[in-house]
């Protein structure tokens, strides 16, 4: 069903300053009948125009459906096979057919931390297939900045990759979806990189859209494709945007912010569209937003809910986010005043994007591999056409064996948060290199190894290239710098908040040898121990040749304390051949995850 056409102005910031307006700043029936969330935003003073919103967030370039671990939805006790771009197409086709006015839109990372299929050809995969499932505006999220601004705004306004070329032999084109970056500010002109405002007619009423990253961005991108640009505040920015609508008679506003939270778990698992024990950094955002804004789309935390949470004045927003991957679409139903130009009423839910056989007992149906079925009923073949062409363009590397590990090997950290598969990848950067130690950032390993996956066919325990470069997509640098045991422990200690200006727990994974403890309830600075290399404690005068990618190397996650490095060495290759080359040696078992461990 073709998408219905509407107007609708994507506002650049040079263009609201030139007017005026803005000075520069510094599933099956049961997955769609999980119960709504719906808020009141007072009675209408005439006629009303009947809208929906559609929105996912955090697709990751999963154009494939999720495999191993991920390939379920886990929401109210149940487990729903969800996920695969032929699928969502259909999900999406599927809930615009009650003949609504309908907007999709997403709240960013869409690209980055992309599977091969999408990655090897730079996400213009996954751009062109937003495209064709109709997406038609978007914030940007952190993983938009992976290979930084410039490539971004390659992304949106089309051409071919500067080194890369078209390498699908087509040309690019961009995205038709408008890219939103309210808050990303040039440090040379003072103005957003990309609008930072959408207006969207619905039956002759605007509606407008205000996009955004969440301002920690920096810390967890590359610092090197940031340079340029600085991430402000959500709430000011937010409200200075809200206002600008305003004055542009644009009174129902919605928030496309690459931010979220989490429910807390309770009884089996949190419904897709519940909002239990809600918490995170939404939650002091939202109350500090002006009232116009009404609906916040959200992500980042790759959580699904849908919630009514207090805005500045204490009144209800609607605040929704479609957990991750493809997995669930947030159905947005709203009405308009006419008269007024404001929201009345806002209802959401989630809706789980289903790509499984029903067994006829309540459950699915699988092969003898024990893998589930997939529903060629529910293929959307226009999406399928588009995705199958990188799909056989990229499986000759995808499907190449490259190693073997002999059991699963998971991200799930110890309460020390140590994993088996950080281990596993430390270690395979420390036998990349002449160094003596390696470290690996957690958030950088985005899948688990599981010896039973088969995405091309091979036997327990075999692991191809894509399946490697799923757990590592970043293509990051393996670089080696020397660093004396102080420098070393300082970067240990800045694994916790209110050290060296870090803001977040994140332990790094270690390789072998290296063994230490640590105590929460040490003051910061001090909250590290018995910090040792193969039973000898570290000299803090001694140098040590410490391995990481060029992320952490150049203070991502925090790590400001690795940019002290000196002598700094870039190995051949990348990060994920690291990886590869150590599986090559396998079958390689799950790390021992006790190289940290915890005090009082």
């Amino acid at each position: 069903m073709p998408l219905p056409r509407r107007r609708h102005l994507a506002l650049p910031v040079a263009v609201l300053a030139a007017a005026g307006v803005v000075t520069a700043i510094p599933s099956t029936a049961t997955a769609a009948e999980f119960a709504p969330v719906t808020a009141s935003f007072g009675k209408p003073t005439g006629p009303v125009v009947t809208g929906q919103f559609l929105s996912y967030n955090d697709f990751h370039g999963a154009i494939d459906p999720p495999t191993g671990s991920g390939a379920v939805v886990n929401a109210s006790g149940t487990s729903t096979p969800a996920g695969g771009v032929e699928y969502l197409a259909t999900t999406l086709k599927r809930l615009r057919a009650g003949g609504k006015h309908t907007i999709t839109a997403g709240a960013g990372d869409l690209i980055g931390a992309t599977p091969l299929v999408s990655a090897a050809f730079h996400d213009e995969p996954t751009i062109e297939l937003m495209n064709q499932i109709g997406l038609q505006v978007s914030s940007v999220g952190n993983h938009e900045f992976d290979e930084g601004v410039d490539e971004l705004i390659r992304i949106q306004r089309g051409g071919c990759h500067p080194v890369d070329g078209c390498q699908d032999g087509d040309p690019y084109r961009g995205a038709k979806f408008t890219y939103l970056a309210a808050n990303t500010i040039d440090k040379r002109t003072k103005l957003p990189i990309l609008p930072p405002v959408d207006i969207r007619f619905v039956d002759g009423v605007p509606v407008g859209f205000i996009g955004m990253t969440l301002e920690g961005t920096p810390g967890i991108v590359n610092p090197a494709g940031i340079t340029e640009v600085t991430f402000t505040d959500e709430v000011e920015t937010a409200n200075k945007w809200s206002g600008v609508l305003k004055r542009l008679g644009v009174r129902a506003q919605v928030l496309l912010l690459h931010e979220g939270g989490t429910q807390a778990a309770a009884g089996p698992t949190p419904g897709v569209s519940d909002c239990t024990g809600f918490t995170g950094p939404l939650v002091p955002i939202v109350a500090g937003l002006n009232p116009e804004i009404n609906v916040v789309i959200s992500g980042h935390t790759h959580r699904f809910y849908s919630c009514k949470l207090p805005n500045s004045t204490g009144a209800d927003t609607v605040v929704t986010s479609a957990g991750a991957n493809g997995q669930l679409v947030t159905d947005i139903d709203y009405t308009l005043d006419r008269r007024t130009g404001r929201f009345t009423g806002v209802t959401a839910k989630n809706v789980i994007v289903e790509n499984g056989v029903p067994d006829g007992d309540g459950g699915w149906r699988r092969d003898a591999a024990g893998n589930f079925l997939r529903n060629p009923d529910t293929v959307d073949a226009a999406a399928k056409k588009v995705a199958d062409k990188y799909r056989t363009a990229v499986a000759p590397i995808a499907n190449r064996l490259v190693g073997s590990i002999s059991a699963d090997i998971t991200r799930t950290a110890t309460p020390a948060g140590e994993s088996p598969l950080g281990d596993v990848i430390a270690d395979a950067q420390l036998a990349y290199t002449d160094a003596q130690i390696a470290l690996m950032n957690p958030g950088g390993i985005r899948a688990d190894l599981d010896a039973d996956q088969s995405s091309g066919g091979e036997a327990y325990g075999q692991v191809t290239y894509g399946e490697a470069f799923t757990v590592q997509p970043f293509n990051n640098l393996v670089v080696t710098q020397s660093f004396t045991g102080a420098q070393l422990k300082n970067v240990l200690e800045q694994q916790f908040p209110g050290f060296g200006g870090q803001t977040t727990q994140r332990i790094l994974q270690v390789s072998a040898g290296l063994t230490y403890t640590w105590s929460a309830s040490a003051p910061a600075g001090a909250k590290v121990g018995a910090l040792a290399l193969n039973g000898t404690p570290i000299d803090p005068a001694a140098s040590y040749l410490v391995t990481t990618n060029d992320f952490l190397a150049n203070g991502g996650d925090g790590f400001s304390n690795l940019t002290v490095g000196t002598g700094r060495v870039t190995a051949p290759g990348f990060d994920v051949d690291a990886l590869v080359a150590y599986l090559a040696g396998g079958p390689i078992p799950p790390g021992p995850a006790d190289r940290i461990s915890t005090t009082s």
